[in-house]
């Protein structure tokens, strides 16, 4: 298992868990449709932001997001 931001691009991963203290972090994710069991895409990495897919919707994070979510 690893953090999302060391996934590679264009690569379908499946979220095993969403991992931080902040309860604030958690349910944003969850919002997102980014929980345990879900696929999860990189489309690209500008910097510190990540371009993601989830659930046909692509969403923009930042590093703190993506480092939270373990695939």
């Amino acid at each position: 298992m690893m953090s999302l931001t060391k996934g590679k691009l264009n690569m379908p991963y499946t979220v095993n868990s969403v991992n931080t203290d902040s309860e604030d972090i958690r349910e944003f994710l969850f919002t997102l449709g980014c929980y345990p069991g879900e696929r999860v895409t990189i489309i690209s990495k500008l910097a510190s932001n990540f371009i993601v897919n989830i659930k046909d919707a692509r969403y923009s994070i930042d590093e703190d997001l993506a480092s939270a979510i373990i695939v």
